[in-house]
């Protein structure tokens, strides 16, 4: 399976990430995995080894700078005390440079719940970037300058998320179709975090994982992948 790695952001400073790749890594695309507000833990890790068996080299920057969450309570502080705007331009944008610069010609980013939020960041702040995949998560929105976005998006949302009000999901498709963005956004009659095999052990009411939309959900992101990728 993977392992972790070290590699350069933008600014020079050095980032830790888990770096999962194919059978055949050389010149294949790559994909930069977001993590949820849990931190760089084994279920995010087994997200890129998903990507990786097919077919994609993928990198997890680990955000919180070795540190994770078992606890609700744990992970909020540790989001809060994250700088979006940093981990965005910097955290990201440094993981995607370093794909490319070790022999994946075409990079996407891809996130989860608080990384779904930094995905859409990193559309804005990662030129490079060739294509995103949002899942159930959003900055505040007048921090997404769509003008900004270049490569195209996928998103997957919970229409029953407590986490992520449903209603804004709207307003950023607003946003996005005023700037002419090439997206793509489906939603799911779920709770939030329905695409995470872990969320029932966690037990909290607004965490439920459903396998079928998981699924559903998977294929599109796959298929969509595949086409802005290979």
């Amino acid at each position: 399976m993977g392992k972790m790695i070290s590699y350069q952001r933008p600014d020079g400073q050095s980032v830790d990430g888990y770096l999962a790749e194919p059978a055949q890594a050389a010149g294949a695309p790559g994909i930069v995995v977001i993590q949820e507000w849990w931190g760089l833990n084994d279920q995010i890790k087994g997200v890129a080894d998903k990507l990786a068996a097919a077919g994609y080299r993928a990198l997890v920057p680990d955000l919180y700078r070795g540190r994770s969450a078992l606890e609700a309570n744990e992970a909020q502080h540790l989001m809060e005390g994250l700088n979006f705007g940093d981990a965005a331009g910097q955290d990201v944008r440094g993981a995607v440079q370093h794909l490319k610069a070790t022999g994946s010609r075409k990079t996407g980013v891809t996130g989860f719940c608080m990384g779904g939020a930094l995905t859409l960041l990193s559309a804005v702040h990662v030129p490079e970037s060739d294509a995103g995949v949002v899942w159930y998560g959003y900055p505040p929105l007048e921090y997404v300058d769509a003008a900004k976005i270049r490569a195209p998006l996928l998103a997957h949302w919970a229409t029953d998320d407590a986490a992520f009000a449903y209603a804004n999901v709207a307003k950023l498709e607003d946003k996005l179709r005023a700037a002419q963005v090439n997206f793509e956004f489906h939603s799911y009659d779920c709770k939030h975090a329905f695409a995470n095999e872990t969320a029932d052990a966690k037990n909290l009411p607004f965490l439920k994982y459903d396998p079928k939309a998981a699924e559903l959900a998977w294929q599109r992101t796959m298929a969509f992948f595949a086409r802005n990728l290979r």
